[in-house]
């Protein structure tokens, strides 16, 4: 295991070695511990709007993740765009400015803990800027090249930020994973991981087999790991099943509840934390990295680490 931090050449291969020692915890949802403390979410920029108005809340849930164990921080910046900055008022430069207030508040908290915790800069979705969950539909109507241009400008800030890691997050659709790989490129020395949303045990929330995403990324070299998150539990390991062994895999799911896209909030009954054994059916089908997403809090992460502890220690008897 490597837990020396680098940015230059060797960031892919250190990353890819600490994955490999695995499995390991990673965060929890940001805006329901973001709610939790009093802010109201319900506008299109999410929990991006705090690294305007309340960055020290971010930076609180953040420290909450690294004292229930997790290993990975993902940043604010799921919904931080210039576009959708721009719809709120802001210039080009000052939504760049917050999209890279995101990575340096997750570093600050990182960079204090006692073990080595990585700091993952959220890519979300084309979908998210939309609103309306989009992002559980995909299908955006839209140029590839449009795509492209999307994501180029928001992971050139992110990476000038210097991450540890993208995490490309709740990708609706395999054609938007295409136009992420482009980008991606450019940035070689910055691994990645992807991660789809996905409507059922079989498909993409666009209704693509959720096996074509092995495919697209079997020459990247740069990618580290793939995955679902924000997809219902119990879809989880059929779908990692289909993901195979091509790549490490990371699996953050949701709590299991709808989401409502017309009242911008979850409904239903979920899960406070995931099962252990569901935990060991993932971990055996190869999940390197497991997290939560919607719904799931600092309690479900202590919960992993505590799990993740037990599996080690029975390994070693």
């Amino acid at each position: 295991m490597n837990d020396s931090h680098d940015f230059g050449n060797e960031g892919v291969s250190n990353f890819a070695e600490w994955i490999a020692a695995g499995p390991w915890p990673i965060d929890g949802g940001l805006s329901g511990e973001l709610e939790s403390l009093g802010h109201d979410l319900s506008d299109n920029l999410w929990s991006a709007r705090l690294l305007k108005d309340d960055p020290q809340s971010i930076q609180q849930v953040h420290a909450s993740y690294v004292t229930a164990g997790a290993r990975v921080l993902i940043t604010s910046s799921y919904q931080a765009s210039r576009q959708g900055f721009s719809a709120a008022g802001l210039s080009g430069q000052q939504a760049d400015e917050l999209i890279s207030t995101s990575v340096q508040i997750a570093r600050n908290v990182a960079s204090s803990a006692v073990t080595k915790v990585w700091v993952a800069a959220s890519v979300g979705p084309y979908g998210a800027v939309l609103g309306g969950g989009q992002e559980y539909v995909g299908n955006y109507g839209i140029s590839h090249s449009t795509l492209v241009d999307f994501h180029r400008e928001r992971i050139e800030v992110l990476a000038a930020a210097q991450p540890d890691v993208f995490a490309c997050e709740t990708i609706p659709d395999l054609r938007e994973v295409e136009a992420l790989l482009e980008v991606l490129a450019d940035y070689r020395h910055i691994p990645a991981w992807i991660t789809m949303s996905c409507k059922n045990a079989t498909d993409t929330c666009a209704g693509q087999p959720v096996a074509g995403l092995s495919d697209l990324v079997s020459s990247s070299s740069n990618v580290a790991g793939i995955g679902v998150n924000c997809t219902m539990p119990e879809f989880v390991s059929s779908l990692l099943e289909q993901l195979g062994s091509a790549k490490p895999l990371v699996v953050y799911p949701n709590a299991g509840r709808v989401w409502d896209g017309a009242a911008r909030q979850w409904v239903g009954q979920g899960m406070t934390s995931i099962p252990s054994q569901a935990v060991t059916e993932w971990v055996t089908l190869g999940a390197q990295l497991i997290g939560g997403c919607c719904g799931l809090g600092p309690h479900a992460i202590s919960d992993l680490d505590s799990q993740f502890e037990e599996l080690r220690k029975s390994a070693t008897q």
